[in-house]
């Protein structure tokens, strides 16, 4: 580490009660669905104390719809603006987008909680609140690794693009609008939960719905209906089944510690109106990973199949097959090649700090990497503080202590990324793409 790289890093350590106290503003602003203006007020507060270009807009459904990656139930972005704050490099260095998304999940059953959901607490080493880890916290790290270099009067050569965006919890119209909008980059950054992995790779999901048809009849006399409920459980059976052969045809090491690399999860299940009346007709919703290598059509399609061959398990499906529609939510998969120079320049930059090589890993869940890849041809890595088994959980939290390593290891990344253009000696150091 040289001596500008470590005047940044120690200017990260002295100052890691900013980094706190954002965090705990971010997460005092209840950023949920339609609900994200208070908190893009706050990032917009932090970011013009940069020098940087600041495009604030809300993302047109219009406009969204025309592109045929757009998925969302949402109708509109009014008071759910996007936020992308440029700093002009000096030259002949790399582009990089720093993504991060606003908006977090509801909190759930709030007895569950020890403390109160939107009030940040801080205990033990550790910041309790929704959105802590997922991801306020890496939010805050890449607002405090764009302080860090501005305080310390790095220049960079290449460009960055800080991005808070919305929706990414539904399917990631935020990155979409602004990729839409032009903002694109020789490579990004997305600081998801990774427990300070890298991840250079992420499965996609899509939600399904299914519904089974059964028919109706008094309960005392059942026999003369078809329960669509007891109908249900073989598409249960196959949706399982499924899930089997498809995890079965992944070898990849990068997934040999995730039992379940593309899960099937059945969310919801619903079905029968009477108790004494035979159920004619059961809803399932669920989610369907796709793997890094596969398309979201594929995916479709071999679904599909699978449930036109419940016929020969019960003839009952011949004539009354179960109807199977792809609604609300599509995260794109993404994979990064493993010489790619993104993962050499963030191994490079978490070496100087730690010592010690990252663990590379493939992503259990989506992200907006995918978007960022396949519609805005930027490659991706994603790589951040916090703990997904923290995400979406009540009594989430993040550790302090990755929370500042983060800072430390993103702005050496920037460095490292971008190129510096004067390292405090007159020489210019970094490498160019």
């Amino acid at each position: 580490m040289d001596q500008l790289e470590k005047k940044v890093t120690e200017w990260a350590e002295e100052n890691a009660a900013k980094a706190v106290s954002l965090l705990k503003r971010l997460i005092g602003e209840k950023s949920m669905f339609g609900n994200e203006f208070n908190a893009q007020a706050v990032v917009l507060e932090k970011l013009r104390q940069f020098d940087m270009d600041i495009d604030v807009w809300e993302p047109s459904i219009k406009q969204l719809k025309e592109h045929p990656y757009f998925v969302s139930e949402r109708e509109d972005f009014h008071e759910s603006p996007n936020i992308t704050a440029v700093k002009k490099g000096a030259g002949g260095g790399r582009s990089l987008i720093l993504n991060g998304h606003i908006d977090v999940v509801p909190e759930g059953n709030p007895a569950a909680w020890t403390y109160e959901p939107f009030t940040a607490v801080e205990k033990d080493g550790k910041i309790y609140g929704r959105g802590s880890t997922d991801m306020k916290g890496g939010n805050t790290a890449l607002l405090l690794a764009l302080e860090a270099l501005e305080a310390c009067s790095v220049t960079l050569k290449g460009d960055v693009l800080f991005q808070s965006v919305v929706d990414e919890e539904c399917g990631g119209a935020g990155t979409l609008s602004a990729v839409m909008r032009g903002y694109k980059a020789d490579g990004a950054l997305i600081p998801e939960p990774t427990n300070l992995k890298l991840f250079v790779k992420q499965q996609g999901s899509m939600w399904f719905r299914i519904t089974v048809r059964g028919l109706s009849a008094h309960g005392g006399t059942r026999y003369e209906g078809v329960s669509a409920i007891e109908k249900s459980l073989h598409v249960i059976t196959a949706l399982k089944e499924l899930e089997h052969v498809r995890n079965a045809r992944i070898i990849d090491p990068l997934y040999r510690d995730v039992p379940i690399p593309v899960p099937i999860n059945i969310g919801t299940v619903q079905g029968g109106t009477w108790p004494s009346s035979v159920a004619d007709r059961v809803v399932i919703e669920g989610r369907c990973g796709i793997a890094p290598d596969e398309t979201p059509e594929a995916v479709k399609e071999e679904l599909t199949s699978w449930l036109k061959d419940l016929e020969y398990r019960d003839e009952w499906f011949k004539h009354h097959p179960a109807e199977i529609e792809w609604f609300g939510a599509q995260w794109l998969p993404n994979d990064l090649p493993d010489e790619h120079p993104l993962i050499s320049a963030l191994e490079s930059s978490f070496e100087k700090m730690k010592g010690a090589k990252p663990i590379r890993e493939a992503s259990p869940w989506g992200t907006d990497g995918g978007l960022l890849h396949h519609a805005g041809q930027t490659p991706v890595i994603v790589f951040g503080p916090g703990e997904v088994k923290a995400a979406h959980q009540a009594n989430e939290y993040i550790e302090v202590r990755a929370l500042i390593d983060a800072v430390k290891i993103i702005s050496l990344f920037m460095m490292e990324w971008c190129g510096v253009a004067d390292g405090g000696d007159g020489a210019d150091k970094g490498t160019e793409g």
